[in-house]
């Protein structure tokens, strides 16, 4: 059974939130169907069923804090104001993408934003997140560095050496562990050995916090004093978040490893089905004005796809540009 946080977050708060969840959730069927028809290439990894994971954590964020994700990035591209057409050309291998149509799925940045990318290697972006960390701490700007990375890569060494060096430097940095259950296809039960991750920063004397990552209330609640932690502290903090993934780990996996039983349970948690019920339920919201929201947002996905597939590809010669910035 749930237990619903005593704290009451703002209507206005929540309705934005909601905007943003039902943003990512109908972006990313657009983009499993774009995928379907030939469009996309390469891999695609789809982000439906965290949608509150980033929301509620990009939040409680501050405009010098820096953030650094895996290959699973399109929701947090749109969290931090990159526009629909500019993930989805990118997404499709078109030069009006927001990497020119040359990195695709799995590598989109926004530098105004210090949101420093989607990395296809499995771990490599904790070592950058606290490398980020450590520059926050040099600048003395007050920021820090929020890395997201998923219970498969919990199991990388250099996680752990990164670890070690926030706890040691006490550097202000967020590792945001998202732990949707199943890695690439194998569940946290049988690759750890008391199926749970939730000590992992122990050894190095981390404050570890877990939150609900089904309930946007929670992650907001939990993510503010995991940030507000490390920003008054300089210390690094273990944000466990327990989440769950409704599609396969790509768009070319087809999630024969857990039950359709499974997935209809956990789908009874869906994190925007639940948010909407809980701004209906307790905050009055019309059903007739989340159903307007969502109209809205179908047609600007709609208007984005068209875009999109009328834009060019990059031009053969500009393959080398870009690949270094100095």
């Amino acid at each position: 059974m749930r237990v619903r946080s005593t704290k009451n977050p703002k209507k206005e708060t929540l309705v934005a939130l909601y905007k943003q969840m039902k943003t990512f959730r109908v972006f990313e069927e657009k983009i499993a169907e774009l995928y379907t028809k030939g469009h996309i290439g390469g891999f695609c990894h789809l982000y439906i069923g965290q949608e509150a994971v980033v929301s509620g954590i990009t939040h409680n964020m501050m405009q010098q804090d820096s953030c650094i994700t895996s290959y699973r990035d399109h929701s947090h591209m749109l969290a931090f104001g990159a526009s629909m057409e500019s993930v989805m050309a990118e997404l499709c291998g078109r030069e009006t993408g927001c990497s020119k149509g040359k990195g695709g799925s799995m590598h989109m940045y926004k530098r105004d934003r210090n949101f420093f990318g989607g990395n296809g290697i499995v771990g490599a972006q904790v070592s950058l997140g606290t490398g980020l960390a450590f520059a926050h701490k040099y600048k003395k700007d007050n920021g820090v560095s929020v890395v997201y990375f998923g219970d498969g890569a919990a199991n990388q060494g250099q996680v752990y050496e990164s670890f070690n060096m926030a706890s040691l430097w006490e550097l202000p940095v967020v590792y945001v562990l998202e732990d949707n259950k199943y890695a690439m296809g194998t569940s946290v039960a049988r690759s750890t050995l008391d199926g749970s991750l939730e000590k992992r920063g122990e050894p190095f004397y981390m404050k570890t916090i877990i939150s609900d990552g089904m309930d946007i209330i929670d992650v907001l609640e939990k993510s503010k004093e995991a940030i507000d932690y490390s920003r008054s502290e300089s210390k690094p903090v273990l944000l466990c978040v327990n989440t769950y993934r409704y599609r396969g780990h790509s768009m070319s996996d087809p999630a024969t490893y857990r039950t359709k039983d499974e997935v209809s349970e956990m789908k009874k948690l869906d994190p925007v089905d639940c948010l909407y019920n809980i701004l209906v339920d307790d905050y009055g919201v019309q059903d007739s004005d989340l159903h307007e929201i969502e109209k809205d947002i179908v047609s600007q996905v709609s208007e984005a796809e068209n875009i999109v597939l009328s834009a060019s590809e990059p031009d053969v010669g500009s393959l080398m540009q870009d690949i270094y910035s100095f």
